[in-house]
Formats: C-alpha cells, sequence, structure tokens
C-alpha cells in the first residue's frame, strides 16, 4: 500500500510536463548508461576513430565510418528524448550545408530503441546529412558515449580531434573554428 507522501510524488511525476519528463529519462538514462558501461576503451584525441557500419534511418543502405577517410566528419550520437539535440541537429545541419564542399560530413547516430520516435522526431528538426541507426547501443560502448548528445570530431585521416559533450547555442561558434580549422589543414 502507497502512503500520502509516495501517491503525492507519483501524481506530480505522472502531471509533469512533457520537457520536465524527457529531461527525467535523459537523466536517468545517463546515468544508467554510466554506470553500466561495458566499454573497455577509453577514446583519447589523436586516437584512430573506431569503425562502425550501420544502417541508415530514413532509407535502406548501411554507412560505413572508414569510407568517409579523406575528409573531416562529426559523429553524432543522438535520440528523440534528448532535449539539447533540438539545438544540435540543426546547427550541424547549417554546419554541412555550409562545409559539404570542402570535405565536411555529419553522421548522426541514432539510438532510440523506437524507430518511430526518431523518425518523428526528425520531421519535426530535419537534418541536410546522413541519419543512422543503432538500436543496440555498440558503437556509444566503443566510443565511450557518457551522455547525449556526444560528439566527436574526427580528422581526415580518422583520427578524434575533439569530443564535444552537450550542447548549447553558444558552442556552435566554437564547433565551427573547429571544423574550420581541420578543414584549412587539408587544403
Amino acid at each position: 500500500m502507497m502512503c500520502a507522501q509516495e501517491s503525492l510524488l507519483l501524481n506530480v511525476f505522472i502531471r509533469a510536463n512533457r520537457t520536465v519528463q524527457s529531461t527525467l529519462i535523459m537523466l536517468v538514462f545517463t546515468l544508467f548508461f554510466v554506470s553500466h558501461s561495458q566499454s573497455t576503451l577509453a577514446l583519447e584525441l589523436d586516437d584512430e576513430a573506431p569503425n562502425f557500419k550501420l544502417p541508415k534511418l530514413e532509407s535502406s543502405g548501411e554507412l560505413e565510418l572508414n569510407n568517409y577517410r579523406g575528409i573531416v566528419v562529426y559523429v553524432d550520437f543522438w535520440a528523440s528524448w534528448c532535449g539539447p539535440c533540438r539545438l544540435s541537429l540543426p546547427v550541424l545541419s547549417e554546419l554541412r550545408e555550409k562545409y559539404f564542399a570542402k570535405g565536411f560530413e555529419v553522421m548522426a547516430i541514432n539510438l532510440d530503441e523506437n524507430i518511430d520516435e526518431a523518425l518523428d522526431f526528425l520531421k519535426q528538426y530535419p537534418v541536410s546529412y546522413p541519419a543512422i541507426r543503432d538500436e543496440n547501443s555498440v558503437t556509444p560502448n566503443l566510443y565511450g558515449v557518457r551522455g547525449m548528445p556526444t560528439g566527436y570530431l574526427i580528422d581526415r585521416q580518422g583520427n578524434i580531434h575533439k569530443v564535444h559533450e552537450g550542447f548549447k547555442k553558444s558552442d556552435a561558434k566554437r564547433l565551427e573554428q573547429e571544423i574550420v580549422t581541420l578543414l584549412d589543414k587539408g587544403m
């Protein structure tokens, strides 16, 4: 039997708006993911980025990271319940459009268990770059992802240049500077 305090807490949670619920779910997921991560790989800057081959989210086929050697790649881990992803995906789309011709690509790895939630999210926040899917969360373990969103800026040789955890609007300018620095190195 539930005591009055437990009942009150349950009612408050149930009545919480979707944003608060999303934030709580993100926090619980992050804490669970960090505490249960089986990753023994601690990636550091200048390490070779682990290769992956994952199915496309919105169409058939697969994408493999090693096929992008020779260009600068931003690998972005995201999910539909991730609040900061609502900010990062559109910014990454703009950066991709701006620098694609100079050799920059974004690969967005979705970690939603339910593909429909990921597809609905992309309808609200469309992107100009490939979205791929890792429903078994193998890739975030390879990369040591600790929270959402997490991005890895990879140089033309396939090495990790920068790791970016979380996202806020003020991060966009700094990220763009890092991308331009890597693009300029290859010219």
